[in-house]
Protein backbone atom coordinates (compact mmCIF):
# COMPACT_ATOMS: atom_id res chain seq x y z
CA UNK A 1 0.00 0.00 0.00
CA UNK A 2 1.21 3.48 -0.80
CA UNK A 3 0.48 6.56 1.27
CA UNK A 4 0.07 9.93 -0.37
CA UNK A 5 1.30 11.66 2.77
CA UNK A 6 4.79 11.36 4.20
CA UNK A 7 4.46 9.97 7.73
CA UNK A 8 7.26 9.53 10.21
CA UNK A 9 10.87 9.40 9.03
CA UNK A 10 11.02 13.21 9.20
CA UNK A 11 14.55 13.32 7.88
CA UNK A 12 13.82 11.24 4.79
CA UNK A 13 13.60 12.71 1.31
CA UNK A 14 10.47 11.64 -0.58
CA UNK A 15 10.24 11.20 -4.32
CA UNK A 16 8.02 9.48 -6.88
CA UNK A 17 8.23 8.21 -10.42
CA UNK A 18 7.05 5.57 -12.81
CA UNK A 19 7.80 2.56 -14.92
CA UNK A 20 6.43 3.49 -18.35
CA UNK A 21 5.34 0.77 -20.73
CA UNK A 22 3.96 0.39 -24.24
CA UNK A 23 3.56 -2.27 -26.93
CA UNK A 24 5.64 -1.95 -30.08
CA UNK A 25 4.54 -4.33 -32.84
CA UNK A 26 2.89 -6.48 -30.19
CA UNK A 27 5.96 -6.64 -27.95
CA UNK A 28 6.12 -5.12 -24.47
CA UNK A 29 8.68 -2.36 -24.01
CA UNK A 30 9.58 -0.30 -20.94
CA UNK A 31 11.27 3.08 -20.76
CA UNK A 32 14.72 3.71 -19.35
CA UNK A 33 16.36 7.11 -19.01
CA UNK A 34 20.07 7.78 -19.46
CA UNK A 35 21.07 10.58 -17.11
CA UNK A 36 23.73 13.03 -18.25
CA UNK A 37 25.12 14.12 -14.90
CA UNK A 38 25.38 10.71 -13.30
CA UNK A 39 26.13 8.63 -16.38
CA UNK A 40 23.61 6.02 -15.24
CA UNK A 41 20.53 4.23 -16.55
CA UNK A 42 17.45 4.45 -14.33
CA UNK A 43 13.71 5.13 -14.16
CA UNK A 44 12.07 8.58 -14.33
CA UNK A 45 11.51 10.03 -10.87
CA UNK A 46 11.98 13.17 -8.80
CA UNK A 47 11.51 14.83 -5.43
CA UNK A 48 8.16 15.92 -4.04
CA UNK A 49 7.47 19.64 -4.41
CA UNK A 50 5.90 21.52 -1.48
CA UNK A 51 2.16 20.85 -1.29
CA UNK A 52 2.25 17.90 -3.67
CA UNK A 53 0.88 14.44 -3.03
CA UNK A 54 3.09 11.58 -4.21
CA UNK A 55 0.94 10.65 -7.19
CA UNK A 56 1.14 14.23 -8.45
CA UNK A 57 4.91 14.14 -8.12
CA UNK A 58 5.13 10.95 -10.16
CA UNK A 59 3.13 12.35 -13.10
CA UNK A 60 4.92 15.71 -13.02
CA UNK A 61 8.41 14.22 -12.87
CA UNK A 62 7.68 11.71 -15.61
CA UNK A 63 6.52 14.54 -17.85
CA UNK A 64 9.43 16.81 -16.99
CA UNK A 65 12.01 14.11 -17.69
CA UNK A 66 10.43 12.45 -20.72
CA UNK A 67 7.84 14.84 -22.12
CA UNK A 68 5.27 12.03 -21.87
CA UNK A 69 1.96 12.73 -20.14
CA UNK A 70 0.66 9.62 -18.38
CA UNK A 71 -2.15 8.32 -16.20
CA UNK A 72 -0.99 6.19 -13.30
CA UNK A 73 -1.75 2.50 -13.15
CA UNK A 74 -1.01 0.09 -10.32
CA UNK A 75 1.78 0.88 -7.85
CA UNK A 76 4.91 -1.21 -8.40
CA UNK A 77 6.83 -0.65 -5.23
CA UNK A 78 8.89 1.66 -3.08
CA UNK A 79 12.67 1.94 -3.17
CA UNK A 80 14.75 3.09 -0.21
CA UNK A 81 18.40 4.00 -0.20
CA UNK A 82 20.92 6.32 1.44
CA UNK A 83 22.06 9.41 -0.40
CA UNK A 84 25.59 10.79 -0.22
CA UNK A 85 24.52 13.20 2.54
CA UNK A 86 23.35 10.30 4.68
CA UNK A 87 19.64 10.98 4.36
CA UNK A 88 17.32 8.18 3.34
CA UNK A 89 15.51 8.63 0.03
CA UNK A 90 12.14 6.95 -0.36
CA UNK A 91 10.76 6.69 -3.89
CA UNK A 92 7.24 5.51 -4.76
CA UNK A 93 6.66 4.09 -8.25
CA UNK A 94 3.63 3.36 -10.41
CA UNK A 95 3.22 1.50 -13.68
CA UNK A 96 2.12 3.94 -16.38
CA UNK A 97 0.96 3.20 -19.91
CA UNK A 98 2.60 5.52 -22.43
CA UNK A 99 0.03 5.84 -25.19
CA UNK A 100 1.01 6.38 -28.82
CA UNK A 101 -0.67 9.79 -28.69
CA UNK A 102 1.30 10.84 -25.62
CA UNK A 103 4.58 9.68 -27.15
CA UNK A 104 3.90 11.58 -30.38
CA UNK A 105 3.15 14.70 -28.32
CA UNK A 106 6.40 14.47 -26.36
CA UNK A 107 8.79 17.36 -27.00
CA UNK A 108 11.75 15.62 -25.36
CA UNK A 109 15.22 16.48 -26.60
CA UNK A 110 18.50 15.46 -24.95
CA UNK A 111 19.45 17.97 -22.27
CA UNK A 112 21.81 18.59 -19.38
CA UNK A 113 19.78 16.26 -17.16
CA UNK A 114 18.61 13.47 -19.50
CA UNK A 115 20.91 12.34 -22.32
CA UNK A 116 18.51 9.83 -23.90
CA UNK A 117 15.33 7.82 -23.60
CA UNK A 118 15.35 4.13 -24.52
CA UNK A 119 12.49 1.66 -24.99
CA UNK A 120 13.69 -1.87 -24.28
CA UNK A 121 12.41 -5.35 -23.45
CA UNK A 122 12.15 -6.46 -19.83
CA UNK A 123 15.22 -8.64 -20.30
CA UNK A 124 17.31 -5.76 -21.62
CA UNK A 125 16.00 -3.44 -18.92
CA UNK A 126 17.22 -5.84 -16.26
CA UNK A 127 20.67 -5.91 -17.83
CA UNK A 128 20.94 -2.15 -18.34
CA UNK A 129 19.54 -0.65 -15.15
CA UNK A 130 22.35 0.69 -13.00
CA UNK A 131 20.82 0.28 -9.56
CA UNK A 132 19.55 -2.87 -7.78
CA UNK A 133 16.64 -0.87 -6.28
CA UNK A 134 15.40 -0.14 -9.81
CA UNK A 135 15.60 -3.82 -10.69
CA UNK A 136 13.34 -4.54 -7.70
CA UNK A 137 10.76 -2.16 -9.18
CA UNK A 138 11.16 -3.89 -12.55
CA UNK A 139 10.53 -7.25 -10.85
CA UNK A 140 7.29 -5.96 -9.30
CA UNK A 141 6.20 -4.70 -12.70
CA UNK A 142 7.13 -8.05 -14.27
CA UNK A 143 4.83 -9.74 -11.74
CA UNK A 144 1.89 -7.69 -13.05
CA UNK A 145 2.75 -8.83 -16.57
CA UNK A 146 3.02 -12.48 -15.52
CA UNK A 147 -0.32 -12.26 -13.70
CA UNK A 148 -2.01 -10.77 -16.77
CA UNK A 149 -3.09 -7.62 -14.93
CA UNK A 150 -0.90 -4.99 -16.55
CA UNK A 151 -3.88 -3.05 -17.89
CA UNK A 152 -6.02 -1.80 -15.02
CA UNK A 153 -8.63 0.80 -14.13
CA UNK A 154 -9.19 2.39 -10.71
CA UNK A 155 -12.22 2.74 -8.50
CA UNK A 156 -11.48 5.40 -5.91
CA UNK A 157 -13.29 5.43 -2.56
CA UNK A 158 -13.19 9.01 -1.26
CA UNK A 159 -14.26 10.31 2.14
CA UNK A 160 -15.69 13.82 2.15
CA UNK A 161 -13.64 16.72 3.51
CA UNK A 162 -13.87 18.22 6.98
CA UNK A 163 -17.46 19.31 7.64
CA UNK A 164 -19.08 21.46 10.29
CA UNK A 165 -19.88 19.48 13.40
CA UNK A 166 -23.45 18.51 14.14
CA UNK A 167 -23.39 20.63 17.29
CA UNK A 168 -22.43 23.73 15.29
CA UNK A 169 -24.97 23.18 12.53
CA UNK A 170 -28.63 24.05 13.00
CA UNK A 171 -29.96 22.23 9.95
CA UNK A 172 -30.30 18.57 9.02
CA UNK A 173 -27.24 16.36 8.97
CA UNK A 174 -27.42 15.99 5.19
CA UNK A 175 -27.11 19.76 4.72
CA UNK A 176 -23.95 20.19 6.84
CA UNK A 177 -21.39 22.04 4.68
CA UNK A 178 -17.63 21.78 4.57
CA UNK A 179 -15.54 23.97 6.81
CA UNK A 180 -12.86 26.26 5.38
CA UNK A 181 -10.37 23.44 5.95
CA UNK A 182 -12.68 21.01 4.18
CA UNK A 183 -12.96 23.28 1.15
CA UNK A 184 -9.16 23.55 1.03
CA UNK A 185 -8.93 19.76 1.19
CA UNK A 186 -11.43 19.37 -1.64
CA UNK A 187 -9.33 21.63 -3.83
CA UNK A 188 -6.04 20.12 -2.70
CA UNK A 189 -6.86 16.53 -3.71
CA UNK A 190 -7.91 17.36 -7.27
CA UNK A 191 -4.42 17.00 -8.72
CA UNK A 192 -3.80 13.61 -7.12
CA UNK A 193 -7.21 12.26 -8.15
CA UNK A 194 -6.64 13.36 -11.74
CA UNK A 195 -3.38 11.40 -11.97
CA UNK A 196 -5.52 8.24 -12.06
CA UNK A 197 -7.50 9.41 -15.08
CA UNK A 198 -10.87 9.86 -13.36
CA UNK A 199 -13.75 10.02 -15.87
CA UNK A 200 -16.79 9.59 -13.62
CA UNK A 201 -17.84 10.84 -10.18
CA UNK A 202 -20.57 9.21 -8.09
CA UNK A 203 -21.31 10.83 -4.75
CA UNK A 204 -23.65 10.81 -1.79
CA UNK A 205 -26.13 13.63 -2.20
CA UNK A 206 -25.21 15.07 1.22
CA UNK A 207 -23.94 18.65 0.90
CA UNK A 208 -20.53 17.83 2.40
CA UNK A 209 -19.94 15.15 -0.24
CA UNK A 210 -21.26 17.29 -3.08
CA UNK A 211 -18.93 20.13 -2.06
CA UNK A 212 -15.98 17.72 -1.78
CA UNK A 213 -16.26 16.51 -5.39
CA UNK A 214 -17.21 19.90 -6.87
CA UNK A 215 -13.60 21.06 -7.57
CA UNK A 216 -12.79 17.74 -9.25
CA UNK A 217 -15.97 17.89 -11.31
CA UNK A 218 -15.01 21.35 -12.56
CA UNK A 219 -11.47 20.20 -13.36
CA UNK A 220 -12.61 17.25 -15.49
CA UNK A 221 -15.71 19.07 -16.80
CA UNK A 222 -17.93 16.21 -15.74
CA UNK A 223 -21.00 16.68 -13.54
CA UNK A 224 -21.10 14.28 -10.59
CA UNK A 225 -23.95 11.83 -10.19
CA UNK A 226 -25.46 12.55 -6.78
CA UNK A 227 -27.36 9.70 -5.17
CA UNK A 228 -29.01 9.02 -1.80
CA UNK A 229 -27.94 5.38 -2.17
CA UNK A 230 -24.50 6.34 -0.78
CA UNK A 231 -25.71 8.73 1.92
CA UNK A 232 -25.17 8.30 5.62
CA UNK A 233 -28.87 8.91 6.29
CA UNK A 234 -29.79 6.01 3.99
CA UNK A 235 -27.09 3.82 5.50
CA UNK A 236 -28.41 4.52 9.01
CA UNK A 237 -32.03 3.75 8.11
CA UNK A 238 -31.18 0.70 6.01
CA UNK A 239 -32.13 2.07 2.58
CA UNK A 240 -28.62 2.53 1.16
CA UNK A 241 -27.71 0.43 -1.87
CA UNK A 242 -23.93 0.49 -2.14
CA UNK A 243 -23.90 -2.79 -4.06
CA UNK A 244 -25.79 -1.45 -7.06
CA UNK A 245 -23.59 1.66 -7.24
CA UNK A 246 -20.34 -0.30 -7.03
CA UNK A 247 -21.54 -3.03 -9.39
CA UNK A 248 -22.34 -0.48 -12.07
CA UNK A 249 -18.90 1.11 -11.77
CA UNK A 250 -17.14 -2.27 -11.95
CA UNK A 251 -19.10 -3.24 -15.07
CA UNK A 252 -18.36 0.12 -16.70
CA UNK A 253 -14.62 -0.50 -16.46
CA UNK A 254 -13.83 3.23 -16.27
CA UNK A 255 -11.83 5.22 -13.74
CA UNK A 256 -14.29 6.58 -11.20
CA UNK A 257 -14.50 8.30 -7.81
CA UNK A 258 -17.10 7.12 -5.30
CA UNK A 259 -17.50 9.74 -2.56
CA UNK A 260 -19.25 8.86 0.67
CA UNK A 261 -19.09 8.94 4.48
CA UNK A 262 -16.92 7.28 7.11
CA UNK A 263 -19.55 4.71 8.19
CA UNK A 264 -20.44 3.86 4.57
CA UNK A 265 -16.93 3.45 3.18
CA UNK A 266 -16.33 -0.04 4.64
CA UNK A 267 -19.35 -1.18 2.62
CA UNK A 268 -17.97 0.51 -0.51
CA UNK A 269 -14.62 -1.29 -0.23
CA UNK A 270 -16.31 -4.56 0.75
CA UNK A 271 -18.57 -4.41 -2.30
CA UNK A 272 -15.60 -3.69 -4.57
CA UNK A 273 -13.89 -6.78 -3.14
CA UNK A 274 -17.02 -8.90 -3.59
CA UNK A 275 -17.64 -7.65 -7.12
CA UNK A 276 -14.12 -8.63 -8.14
CA UNK A 277 -14.15 -12.02 -6.46
CA UNK A 278 -11.47 -10.95 -3.98
CA UNK A 279 -11.03 -12.73 -0.67
CA UNK A 280 -11.59 -10.18 2.07
CA UNK A 281 -8.98 -9.45 4.68
CA UNK A 282 -7.75 -6.79 7.04
CA UNK A 283 -6.46 -4.77 4.09
CA UNK A 284 -10.06 -3.96 3.12
CA UNK A 285 -10.76 -2.59 6.60
CA UNK A 286 -7.53 -0.61 6.54
CA UNK A 287 -8.33 0.87 3.14
CA UNK A 288 -11.76 2.03 4.35
CA UNK A 289 -10.53 3.63 7.60
CA UNK A 290 -9.96 6.97 5.91
CA UNK A 291 -9.30 10.41 7.35
CA UNK A 292 -11.40 13.26 6.00
CA UNK A 293 -10.61 13.94 2.30
CA UNK A 294 -8.46 10.82 2.10
CA UNK A 295 -9.04 8.21 -0.58
CA UNK A 296 -8.21 4.60 -1.41
CA UNK A 297 -7.55 3.54 -4.98
CA UNK A 298 -8.62 0.00 -5.86
CA UNK A 299 -6.97 -1.18 -9.08
CA UNK A 300 -8.98 -3.68 -11.13
CA UNK A 301 -8.02 -5.66 -14.22
CA UNK A 302 -9.36 -4.01 -17.36
CA UNK A 303 -9.73 -7.30 -19.21
CA UNK A 304 -11.16 -9.34 -16.34
CA UNK A 305 -12.44 -7.28 -13.38
CA UNK A 306 -13.75 -10.44 -11.74
CA UNK A 307 -10.23 -11.82 -11.36
CA UNK A 308 -9.74 -10.02 -8.04
CA UNK A 309 -8.27 -6.74 -6.90
CA UNK A 310 -4.81 -6.11 -8.29
CA UNK A 311 -3.98 -3.89 -5.30
CA UNK A 312 -5.25 -1.06 -3.10
CA UNK A 313 -3.35 2.10 -2.19
CA UNK A 314 -4.34 4.87 0.20
CA UNK A 315 -3.65 8.60 -0.07
CA UNK A 316 -4.07 11.20 2.68
CA UNK A 317 -3.99 14.94 1.95
CA UNK A 318 -1.54 17.24 3.67
CA UNK A 319 -4.14 19.93 4.44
Amino acid sequence: MTSGKARGENHAVYAAGGLLWRFVEGKLRVLLIHRTKYGDVTLPKGKVDPGEMLAETAVREIFEETGIAVVLGAPVGVSRYRMDNGKQKIVHYWAAHATDKAIRASAFVPNREIAALEWVSLKKARARLTYPVDIEILDAFHALVDDGVLETFPLIALRHGKAMSRSEWGGSDATRPLTERGRAQATGIVGALRTFGVKRIVSSDAVRCEQTVAPLARAITRAPKLTPLLSQDAWEDGTADVRSVVGKRVRAGKAAVICSHGPVLPDVLREIALATGTMQGSYVSSASALDVAAFSVAHLSSSNPGSGLVCIETHTPRA
